[in-house]
């Protein structure tokens, strides 16, 4: 056998993982984003004046 037949099979799998974790990499970052920016919008709308009975009375507080 010769160095080359050894060494292409390394360099393949290592071209694998690479993609693999690149692969991983933009789906983490995909889900970080749409985490953050539903938390941003639940921030904001946690902002709002409470919805009123639909009756129109007055809420019952203790």
């Amino acid at each position: 056998m010769t160095a080359s037949m050894t060494s292409k099979p390394a360099r393949n799998v290592a071209r694998t993982a690479a993609l693999a974790v690149g692969a991983i990499g933009s789906a983490a970052i995909a889900a970080a984003y749409l985490y953050s920016s539903r938390r941003r919008e639940g921030a904001e709308h946690k902002g709002t004046a409470p919805a009123r009975p639909p009756s129109g009375e007055p809420p019952q507080t203790d």
